[in-house]
């Protein structure tokens, strides 16, 4: 099994001017130890799941990545995940394939349709980043039609056609993409979402791993039991081979927890078919949790 580390809460008790040295140091740390990967999430305004306020500090996905890009060597990198409301598929493409060129080939592009819900208008005050920051956020449906238009415009993009790309979202007269992606065809890509009708059949049809979410004590293992049989119907019905999807599931570690039951539960993720586990701790990363789980990858990875 894979493991990965998301750097989800950047709420360090530190000036913000110590924040690029503390978070270089962690990803160095991550990359000697053998961690898999390391995620950031693509939010503007920090959100609830971490249990801090919208006022947290929350950096920009693509320039952090490039940072952290700059301070490893092998770890490789992606956003969990980029909505595809905020950025316009041709300058989103070009940012994935830059920090692909930059990290040597080490990235994920990971992308999904957004809040799966249609935010309500609160005003001045807001805690949601798009209202707050004057970004268009369309109703759900239409999100998902972007979605797609998205992949289809990232494997022609990687793929160097430059055919102009008429969709009905978007249109551009000209996909260049120079210089292209280190990795070929592409960079992986991972479509994050449960949804079965509309998400996991695109997972299905245009990606290379899928992102689902483990929530221990409320049933995880049927629900992720059946997300991953909802997904192999899809391959079955695109004729799309199942294994060559990689499984990536969202989850947790309290590094202060009983270390068994914590390898317990990664044993059960990897029976249920899970390759690849992308851990967050309650708060920020430290140098002692990154140590506490780093001890804890021989028998990870060997599940």
């Amino acid at each position: 099994m894979k493991i990965g580390v998301s750097f989800a809460n950047f709420s360090f008790p530190l000036p913000v001017a110590e924040f690029a040295a503390t978070v270089g140091d962690l990803a160095r740390q991550a990359d000697d130890a053998g961690f898999d990967s390391l995620w950031v999430m693509d939010h503007f305004f920090q959100i609830r799941v971490t249990g801090e306020p919208p006022e947290a500090p929350m950096p920009e996905a693509y320039t952090t990545l490039g940072f952290l890009a700059g301070r490893t060597d092998r770890i490789r990198l992606g956003t969990l995940v980029t909505s595809v409301a905020y950025r316009h598929p041709g300058v989103l493409l070009k940012s994935a394939t830059t920090l692909d060129v930059w990290s040597g080939g080490r990235t994920y592009f990971g992308v999904g349709a957004g809040a799966p819900f249609n935010p309500v208008p609160q005003g001045p005050g807001t805690g949601f980043e798009a209202e707050g920051l004057g970004i268009p956020f369309p109703p759900l449906a239409r999100r998902f039609e972007q979605l797609e238009e998205v992949l289809q415009i990232a494997h022609q993009m990687w793929s160097g056609d430059e055919t102009p790309y008429a969709g009905t979202h978007y249109q551009l007269p000209r996909p260049l993409n120079s210089p292209n992606s280190v990795q070929r065809p592409h960079p992986p890509i991972l479509v994050a979402g449960s949804g079965e009708q509309k998400t996991l059949r695109l997972v299905a049809r245009y990606a290379d791993a899928c992102n689902l979410f483990d929530l221990p004590g409320t049933g995880y293992a049927d629900n992720l039991t059946h997300k991953l049989d909802v997904l192999r119907k899809h391959c079955a019905d695109l004729g799309r081979d199942y294994d060559t999807i990689e499984k990536t599931v969202a989850s947790h570690i309290d590094t202060d927890g009983d270390r068994g039951e914590f390898l317990a539960h990664m044993r059960d993720l990897a029976r249920l078919g899970l390759d690849h586990v992308l851990l967050s701790p309650p708060g920020p990363w430290t140098r002692a949790r990154l140590t506490t789980l780093a001890e804890l990858l021989p028998e990870l990875h060997a599940l």
